[in-house]
């Protein structure tokens, strides 16, 4: 017999449903993401999940797509004047979101602040070190002078928020990350940064680009994988960035669930403390301190990459989600060597170079990784411990949230750890960064945090930054790599693949850069 049920007992069931699809669902988003960010200054760090954050609020003269290639932003169009001289013409009727008026004023305001942030752990003067000057023309014409030929300048400036002159002229980052200072043209304004667990916008309705189909993003940090996970399940987030490789599957074969997928332009990496002689790391293979540091032998930087079996990391660990990395920009792309391939797994060479360097006998080191930061980085990180274990050099491997890494990193306190860069998708952005000897003065190498430098690899990279022929120059970058990798200044473990996982009924354009955007992301019927 069938059990009877009230009217009651079904106006209830069907308000329940009727609240299940309610409304909301159709005009508001929950992203969940990996990493929160460190900041709302989008001039702090340069630091994908703050640059993630930056895109929603703020607006670049340029901005690059999800393919890696310039498109217009706040500039309409550039055009050379000469070797050293760029016209930009600006956007016409764009405001703020307190609606001031965006003008010439405010990006020369921008780019005065930008390399200057006190207590960057990277700062954004690596996009502005060939900048002399930026000459007003009139409120919608600037023109760039450059230090010299700057064949990369549009790129360049797809990494530079601009910011309002009027509300951000005596701005700390603490009043951006307040919301005080928050004030950008981007298409979402800025509603509440709650540190470590979310950050609300609401949609611009006067965006310049048009109108963004959600009326309030939230962007919640779910730093554990399964986590992320099991938030998608249960229906309490709409979209999940980096999908554990453990899940994959699983999800894939959810008709609830749609998976959105691309090769990454991050590369994953092992930075090596190659400049001091005594590193905080390093000890004998018995646990004491030496005033020797092995890491400035190449054999010995040679011998931890030939250890490290990349087929295993990409295809084992991280299922098939990653491609080994020879090189620091994914193959194919304009500036990388065809001479640069993967190394294979060869433990034996990487004996006999430790013995020819005269650590035979092995030695101890502190790898450091984070573990918030990239799929299963902390199990990468131990993984690529045991491996070096196999060739004596014993490994004491500490992951930490990505925060405090970078922190660390920026005060040298490691002698190898383990961490990841995304390009612009120009060859220059990891040389630049990771490999160029640091200078604070000319912007060069502000994340080389081993300290590595080699003048052949200066002057092959200083030289294609002004080389303006595309061929010329990017058979110099591939020439800068070559240099790079023969003396493992920085270690190349693999490039990520990057997996999004929404529910059913969105679409959403993989991004090469990993940035999570509410912009790439579409109601479907």
């Amino acid at each position: 017999m069938t059990p009877s049920r009230s009217p009651a007992v079904f106006a209830g069931l069907l308000a329940a449903l009727l609240a299940w699809q309610a409304p909301a669902r159709a005009t508001d988003v929950t992203m969940a993401v990996r990493t929160d960010a460190e900041s709302i200054d989008p001039h702090f760090h340069v630091y994908t999940p703050n640059s993630a954050v930056a895109r929603h609020i703020f607006d670049g003269l340029t901005q690059v797509d999800a393919h890696g290639q310039i498109q217009p932003a706040l500039a309409e169009s550039w055009k050379v004047l000469s070797d050293e001289v760029w016209e930009f013409k600006l956007r016409p009727n764009v405001t703020f979101h307190d609606g001031g008026k965006f003008t010439a004023a405010d990006v020369v305001f921008t780019f005065q602040r930008a390399p200057h942030v006190p207590n960057s752990p990277s700062s954004y003067g690596q996009y502005t070190k060939t900048i002399e000057n930026i000459e007003i023309v009139d409120d919608l014409t600037i023109r760039i002078h450059t230090k010299g030929p700057a064949p990369t300048l549009p790129v360049d400036l797809s990494q530079v928020a601009i910011i309002s002159k009027a509300v951000a002229s005596n701005a700390t980052t603490a009043d951006f990350n307040s919301g005080k200072a928050a004030i950008g043209t981007g298409p979402y304004r800025f509603v509440e940064w709650v540190a470590g667990d979310h950050l609300t916008l609401a949609r611009n309705d006067h965006y310049w680009g048009g109108p963004q189909p959600w009326a309030h993003v939230t962007r919640k940090a779910i730093p554990n994988d399964g986590s992320r996970t099991a938030a998608l399940l249960a229906g309490d987030v709409d979209i999940i960035e980096g999908v554990p490789s453990a899940d994959r599957a699983r999800l894939a074969s959810n008709p609830n669930v749609v998976l959105h997928e691309c090769d990454a332009t991050r590369i994953i990496y092992i930075h090596l403390d190659s400049a001091r002689d005594v590193s905080p790391g390093i000890t004998d293979i018995n646990g004491n301190k030496m005033d020797r540091n092995p890491l400035k032998d190449a054999r010995v930087r040679r011998a931890i990459s030939d250890a490290i079996n990349r087929d295993a990391l990409t295809q084992r660990l991280l299922g098939g989600q990653a491609h080994p990395a020879g090189q620091y920009s994914p193959p194919g792309t304009p500036g990388t060597s065809p001479n640069l391939k993967p190394p294979p797994y060869d433990p034996d060479l990487a004996k006999k170079l430790l013995t020819e360097a005269g650590w035979g006998n092995g030695f101890g080191v502190v790898l450091a990784g984070s573990n918030d930061r990239f799929p299963q980085d902390a199990q990468v990180a131990q993984a690529i411990g045991q491996m070096l274990a196999r060739v004596g050099i014993k490994v004491e491997v500490q992951t930490m949230p990505a925060a405090v890494l970078f922190s660390r990193g920026t005060k040298l306190e490691f002698s190898m750890f383990l961490s990841g860069w995304v390009g612009t998708g120009e060859a220059s952005s990891p040389l630049t960064a990771l490999m160029a000897t640091y200078d604070p003065k000319t912007g060069m190498g502000p994340s080389n945090r081993g300290r590595w430098s080699n003048p052949a690899f200066d002057a092959a990279l200083g030289e294609a930054l002004r080389t303006m022929d595309d061929t010329e120059r990017n058979a110099l970058y591939a020439k800068a790599a070559e240099i790079a990798v023969g003396d493992m200044g920085v270690i190349p473990v693999y490039f990520t693949v990057n997996t999004w996982a929404s529910r059913k009924g969105l679409a959403y354009t993989a991004r090469a850069d990993e940035i999570s955007l509410a912009t790439d992301l579409h109601p479907v019927p």
